[in-house]
């Protein structure tokens, strides 16, 4: 899965998750409202993002979203 992006949405629990590459043991920071960023243990890079509560947001998270690929675990 090196050089994927896996786009995960659960309506149950009401979340999106967002991966990149492969999976390895990783840990999750609150950057806030909701929204978590996927971290690599052994690198810190970025593997993913997780939002909660989509469908409860006033305000919508854009679908056009910036990424730095150099600070991406699968580069």
């Amino acid at each position: 899965m090196k050089n994927k992006m896996k786009i995960y949405y659960d309506p149950e629990g009401d979340f999106l998750e967002v991966r990149f590459g492969e999976v390895r043991p990783s840990y999750y920071e609150n950057i806030g409202d909701d929204m978590f960023e996927r971290r690599d243990e052994k690198t810190n890079k970025i593997t993913g993002y997780k939002f909660f509560n989509v469908k409860k947001r006033k305000e919508k998270i854009p679908l056009d979203v910036e990424v730095d690929l150099n600070s991406l675990a699968i580069c």
